[in-house]
Order: structure tokens, then C-alpha cells, then sequence
């Protein structure tokens, strides 16, 4: 279950604040590798002897990027900040600030918690985003009520796009996880007749509907055929459930670019057609499908997630 929604930012509550941790910033993998073969000791002495050789962009680099350059765009919209929260120390930690240097990220803020775990700080620094490859660290954050997925490790696709585009999942991510419990508990028909019976019934708000909304702000500073933003509402859903996934969104005041209500279709074509810098997903099936097309996220959320909460 979500809990209070996360604080704002201290000092300005339109900023737009994502909390990400090193292996998902970058390609971290030959040494950790090495920590799970050989142990702390022998991890600490590869880190420190190698803190000046770069490390390859990861999994989430390109979304970081893209997400920073929004700041160079226009002083009229709300500002983005990215804050690093890592179980490394801050010895290991250095060769991670190296390459945040290198690569001329503006990251400032960190977190090295050295083997501890690093949700209990995404509150603290107010985001509304936090992406880790350490499942029970973004479990904790979306019990907090911080938007959160797991993201597995790899290095950075290749994206030819400037624009910035983030795509979702509807039940469990945007929405609650209300309907999807219908579909699965009472079969697809049911889940149809309760969608047409309340269509004019609002969907209660998920766990990313706050980091939605936040990327709408940014997005409204821009003309509608400009925008460096495109979101893309990606759903299992079809014809007739999707009248009321529209109504919400439009009661809500959120901008989708693009909606795809695929009905049941694998995902992972439609979000490659996209170009999607990142999807989010409470399915873990259709995040490995999604995944060997772009980045995805596991938000660890709902009844596809019995237990893991």
C-alpha cells in the first residue's frame, strides 16, 4: 500500500527531482561483478585503482542527460535536478564522481551509504522518482509513496532522438491497480463490464501520477508541437476500457502525447516505434519483453506483484 506522497523539494516545490543510483547511471558491471565474486576488499582496491579510468554510460545515462538538458531550454520552466544515491562509499564513490565530471553532468548531490540501503534518503531530497537496480530500496521508496522501478543493469542503448520520451504503463502505474485486480481475480469480461458500468467514474491515482503531472509542468512551458517532452500512455487495454483511462486523464489535466491501447499485444515493438528513453511497467513479463527494445523499469506495484511490495 502507497503512504503520504513524498515532500516536495526544499526551497522550490516545482522542481522535478529524480533520485537515481550508480548502476543504473552507469556501466558498473565489470566490478561489481568482481564484488560478488571476491568480496568488499577486493571491489574497494578496483574502484580506487581505477578511479581515474572512465566508466561507460549505463542503462539510464541517456535519460539522465536528456532530463538535465532540460534546464538549458528555458529559465520559464520548472527545474530538474538529479540527485545519485549509491551503496558505494565515498572512497569507491570517487570513480563515480570522476565520470559525472567527465561526462559534465550537473549532479551536486549524493548519497554513498556504503552497503547500507539507500531509499531512506529519497524523501529527504524530494523526489518524485527514484530508479535503482536494488529491488528492496525501490519497494521501500513506492511504500513511501515515491514513484519507483527497478531497472536492470546494462550499458546505454543507442538513441539518435534530443526529445525526451517517457512511456507508461496504465494500471498499477499511472492508475491504481483497482481494474487489473477485477481482470485477474474475475476474467477479462468482467473486468470490460466493470470498465463500462463506471467509464464516467474517475480511476484513483497509481504511483506515478504525481511524476506525470511533473513532467506535464515542464512540458506546458513549451508549445505542444516543440515540446522537448513526449509521453506515450502504452496499455493492454482496448475498446471499451479505454474511455475511461481518457476521462481521468482529462479531469486530471495531464497531457499524454500518444496512447496505444494495444489489447494485449507484446509491448516491446509499439515502445521500439516510439523510441522510448524509458518505460514503466508493474508486469515483469511485459518488462522483459519491453527490455530487449528499450530501457524499462519494473515498479514492483499492485496484484502482478503478490508479496514483493
Amino acid at each position: 500500500m502507497i503512504e503520504s506522497p513524498a515532500p516536495s523539494a526544499a526551497g522550490d516545490d516545482r522542481r522535478l527531482v529524480v533520485a537515481i543510483s550508480s548502476r543504473a547511471l552507469f556501466d558498473l558491471a565489470e566490478s561489481h561483478a568482481l564484488f560478488e565474486r571476491a568480496g568488499l576488499d577486493a571491489y574497494r582496491e578496483f574502484q580506487i585503482a581505477h578511479e581515474d579510468e572512465p566508466l561507460e554510460p549505463g542503462i539510464a545515462f541517456p535519460l539522465v542527460r536528456k532530463l538535465l538538458r532540460l534546464n538549458e531550454l528555458s529559465e520559464r520552466t520548472p527545474r530538474v535536478e538529479v540527485i545519485l544515491l549509491s551503496r558505494n562509499s565515498a572512497d569507491t564513490g570517487l570513480r563515480i564522481f570522476n565520470a559525472i565530471e567527465r561526462y559534465g553532468l550537473e549532479i551536486v548531490r549524493a548519497a554513498f551509504t556504503n552497503g547500507a540501503p539507500t531509499w531512506p534518503y529519497v524523501q529527504p531530497f524530494g523526489a518524485q522518482l527514484f530508479l535503482s537496480a536494488n529491488h528492496d530500496d525501490v519497494a521501500r521508496a513506492l511504500r513511501a509513496g515515491v514513484a519507483a522501478a527497478t531497472i536492470l543493469p546494462s550499458k546505454a542503448p543507442q538513441r539518435g532522438s534530443d526529445q525526451l520520451r517517457i512511456a507508461f504503463d496504465g494500471d498499477a502505474v499511472i492508475f491504481s491497480d483497482e481494474s487489473e485486480r477485477i481482470s485477474r481475480e474475475q476474467g477479462i469480461g468482467a473486468f470490460h463490464e466493470h470498465e463500462q458500468r463506471r467509464a464516467a467514474e474517475l480511476m484513483p491515482a497509481g504511483p506515478f501520477r504525481g511524476f506525470l503531472e511533473r513532467l506535464h509542468e515542464i512540458q506546458s512551458a513549451f508549445p505542444p508541437d516543440c515540446s522537448p517532452i513526449r509521453t506515450a500512455l502504452v496499455t493492454a487495454r482496448s475498446a471499451p476500457a479505454h474511455k475511461r483511462v481518457i476521462l481521468t486523464l482529462r479531469e486530471w489535466g495531464v497531457r499524454v502525447d500518444e496512447a496505444l491501447f494495444l489489447g494485449g499485444r507484446d509491448k516491446g515493438p509499439f515502445l521500439a516505434a516510439f523510441g522510448a528513453d524509458i518505460f514503466f511497467d508493474d508486469s515483469e513479463h511485459n518488462v522483459e519483453n519491453a527490455a530487449a527494445h528499450v530501457a524499462s523499469g519494473h515498479v514492483p506495484h499492485g496484484v502482478a506483484n503478490p508479496g514483493r511490495e
